[in-house]
């Protein structure tokens, strides 16, 4: 099964991590598909990026969002519907 969920990425400390498309079965830092969107956790404000068309492609896929990545796209979501407005 395909998961989106957060790939973790840094230092100790100062992490910040990568959302991608990934097989339920591979380790939380391994090889992926694709990357989709990054996530900093460090920074203030808008601390992420994401393509949201890929992951509703992923989504209509199959694929099943981490809890922190599912709010992530509802939160991109809500910013693209304000900036189109």
């Amino acid at each position: 099964m395909l998961t989106l969920r957060l790939n973790r990425q840094g230092t100790k400390d100062r992490p910040y991590y990568k959302i991608v498309a990934v097989d339920s079965r591979k380790r939380r830092d391994g090889r992926y598909i694709e990357q989709i969107g990054s996530y900093n956790p460090m920074e203030a404000g808008v601390n992420y990026t994401l393509d949201v068309a890929k992951a509703d492609d992923w989504i209509s896929k199959g694929a099943q969002p981490s809890d922190t990545v599912r709010d992530i796209i509802k939160k991109a979501r809500k910013e693209s519907m304000q900036a189109e407005a």
